[in-house]
């Protein structure tokens, strides 16, 4: 169990809002699966909410509060959280604005690299669960520490298809690819998911074909087959897009996948 730190009752979140929160906080509800995962991990006895989409850990007994876009408000006020955990891409604002109308603290993460990944976690667990920033978010750190090695090479990473969508600039997914030597053929999109037509994606002759399997199920018998020529790999998209508990086996996975 990760030990309470001493400290005042407010914080900053990601997006530089001053949030208030108990200083000791037992009551945790979260909208979002990866920081789920990250408080199930490192202070479970305080999660008491969780999204319906939240899958890990497997044995994950807490009161569901339907989805990242549309969460129960409801269900979330009546579990009385000392602190809800959001994202600023995954949930809408409207929905947080409304819970801190009636009071509920409302901590957000912002995350779009490895290294704010790093420092968004420890902020939160520090000021927003009252917890050390456990052992595992240091061995992460340090696991991706060092930049691959070897020729760099190029790739399109569809998210989506009916119709074509794929992660274009200033993503968690592009950066933890860039780590590992992978170069994100849409990185200078204006747009962050882009929807581009099929036959302009295999005119860009990528290296690789990335296929998570999350949130659009790629498969060996659904995808690969729409790129033909061009080298498709399969990855979870758990290791691809979660920071959490996740990034100290991730890259070893994602590297074999590549490969």
């Amino acid at each position: 169990m990760a030990e309470r730190d001493a400290d005042d009752d407010t914080g900053t979140d990601d997006t530089g809002t001053t949030v208030r929160v108990p200083e000791v906080v037992t009551r945790i509800v979260s909208l979002v699966p990866s920081l789920t995962e990250s408080v199930a991990a490192t202070v479970p006895h305080a999660l008491v909410g969780a999204t319906d989409w939240c899958s890990h850990p497997a044995d994950l007994d807490v009161t569901r509060v339907r989805g990242t876009k549309n969460p129960d408000l409801d269900a979330i006020r009546d579990l009385r959280p000392d602190v809800v955990l959001a994202n600023a891409e995954e949930n809408r604002e409207p929905d947080l604005a409304a819970l801190r109308a009636t009071g509920v603290a409302v901590w957000v993460t912002r995350i779009e690299t490895l290294d704010q990944a790093f420092v968004s976690l420890e902020r939160m667990f520090r000021h927003a669960c009252r917890a050390r920033p456990p052992a595992w978010l240091e061995e992460a750190r340090e696991v991706w520490r060092e930049p691959a090695r070897g020729p760099r090479r190029t790739a399109i990473i569809p998210i989506w298809r009916r119709p074509w969508m794929v992660v274009g600039r200033d993503t968690f997914t592009g950066d933890v690819l860039r780590r590992l030597g992978v170069d994100n053929l849409y990185a200078g999109h204006p747009e962050r998911y882009p929807r581009v037509p099929l036959p302009e994606l295999a005119a860009k002759a990528p290296d690789l074909v990335v296929l998570p399997d999350e949130p659009y199920a790629f498969s060996a018998g659904d995808g690969p087959e729409c790129f033909p020529g061009l080298r498709c790999a399969l990855v979870s998209g758990r290791d691809l897009t979660w920071y959490g508990p996740s990034l100290v086996t991730a890259r070893d996975r994602l590297a074999g996948a590549l490969a």
